[in-house]
């Protein structure tokens, strides 16, 4: 099973015959099917004697992989699409072919001195100072999990020993992303939340007005800023956040998973003042800067609080951690890693981050093209002015039901992939627009099955 033979080598040959074919060509936007009908279709795939390669791979070429729907088509509007780059998702295969594990610098220097040069970029669009840094995750969960850990070992360490415990709370605006709440959860903390303003922003006084009225006995040890809220893409005012989060000396930690792309355009940066006061940022590279999944870039200003919180000891693991070297392992609740950031570095190095620039601008033009069709036609309506690339509107008329309807009978057709969502409890429509081939066209399309 281990050893290079004839028939591992035509499986190897056909398996990059797929994927070849399948990175130079349009992806196609299938669905999901029922259980019982793939049962049909595939049978018992796992046996004691094995399907061979060709038979496994027709099952998941013929079968499988028409049952999921693939987030990089340009019609994939809804959530938060994936727009890998060809470089990118090609290098994936090197990352998978090479064993390597990313967890220390004895592992994987050569792999993690070329992710560190990708969270650099990342912290220059933020503005953070040359000291910073940090690892690549999975995602934004993982992500914000990680840094309220850090910010939460910090304030037990400024407290000093025999000193009481408070219950600690982290703020958050009621617009920000459930992984803070099943952060706070998992860290038996809790979580205070601050009423945003009529643009749906967290500001400065209401972040105040939270932080005073917390229940006695209630000790804020964070605050979570959002620099492009999933549903809306709304940016808080994080200016005046890191302000307030200053004064009264607690972490900030911004969640820019989705929209922290928008730092590398010019049209939008000045969305994000302030972000460079952050102790800590999430940037999901496999949301709007063309990485696959899963690649998170998680940050710190000063990483040394991050390594005290995270580090794991163990008797085979001290000799290598207490070297001078940089192992992304200790700032992150993670051990075991892939090297995640690897395709993003090389599609970066292939490509310049000026090409990054123009492709997040791009996209920005197709989401201002959707704002101005949803305007202009009598049926549609914004619900707000778009930030960044999420354009949220409403169909005039149309019931819950309306919706679900004509969205099912979009993902049927293969037309496209617009998923309902909620704003205020009403239902609505949703574009998340993150993928540089999505044209002005493929919007006009969608809209025009509306009428």
């Amino acid at each position: 099973m281990h050893r290079f033979d004839e028939e591992i080598d035509e499986v190897i040959w056909a398996v990059f015959r797929y994927a070849l074919d399948r990175i130079k060509n349009q992806p196609p936007l299938d669905g999901p099917r029922p259980a019982e009908e793939l049962w049909d279709l595939v049978g018992q795939s796992i046996t004691p004697e094995g399907l061979g390669g060709s038979e496994a791979l027709a099952a998941y070429a013929d079968h499988l992989a028409p049952a999921c729907i693939s987030a990089d088509h340009p019609r994939f509007l809804s959530f938060v699409p994936v727009a890998p780059t060809k470089a990118a998702a090609v290098f994936d295969l090197v990352v998978g072919a090479s064993s390597l594990c990313g967890s220390s610098w004895l592992d994987g220097s050569g792999a993690v001195f070329a992710e560190n040069q990708a969270l650099r970029w990342v912290a220059d669009l933020a503005g953070l100072p040359d000291g910073a840094g940090g690892c690549f995750v999975s995602g934004g969960t993982m992500a914000n999990l990680s840094a309220l850990v850090t910010a939460r070992h910090a304030a037990d360490e400024a407290r000093g020993p025999g000193t009481s415990r408070p219950r600690w709370a982290v703020v958050a605006a009621e617009s920000a992303h459930s992984s803070v709440a099943s952060a706070a959860r998992v860290m038996d903390v809790d979580v205070l939340s601050a009423p945003v303003d009529v643009d749906r922003r967290l500001r400065g006084d209401a972040l105040q007005a939270t932080i005073d009225r917390r229940p006695a006995g209630t000790e804020v040890f964070a605050v979570v800023a959002t620099a492009g809220t999933t549903n809306l893409g709304t940016v808080d005012a994080i200016d005046e956040v890191a302000a307030v989060a200053a004064g009264a000396g607690v972490w900030l930690h911004v969640d820019a998973a989705y929209g922290g792309a928008g730092l590398a355009a010019p049209s939008v940066r000045q969305a994000y003042a302030g972000i460079e006061r952050c102790d800590s940022m999430v940037v999901d590279p496999h949301k709007w800067l063309f990485a696959p999944y899963d690649c998170a870039a998680l940050v710190y200003r000063d990483p040394a609080p991050a390594r005290a919180a995270h580090t794991q000891h163990a008797d085979y693991l001290d000799p290598i951690i207490n070297r001078d070297e940089w192992n992304p392992s200790d700032y992150a609740h993670v051990l075991t890693r892939r090297v995640r950031g690897l395709p993003f570095w090389f599609s970066l190095a292939v490509h310049g981050t000026d090409a990054y620039r123009d492709a997040v601008e791009r996209t920005l033009e197709v989401a201002r093209a959707a704002t101005a069709m949803v305007r202009d036609a009598e049926h549609l309506e914004l619900v707000d002015e778009p930030t960044l690339s999420v354009v949220v509107f409403r169909r005039l008329g149309w019931s819950a039901d309306d919706y679900t309807a004509w969205s099912d009978r979009m993902l049927a057709d293969g037309t496209a992939l617009v998923v309902p969502t909620k704003v205020d409890g009403e239902t609505v429509l949703r574009f998340c627009i993150v993928n540089p081939v999505t044209t002005e066209a493929d919007i006009a399309e969608i809209l025009q099955a509306l009428c």
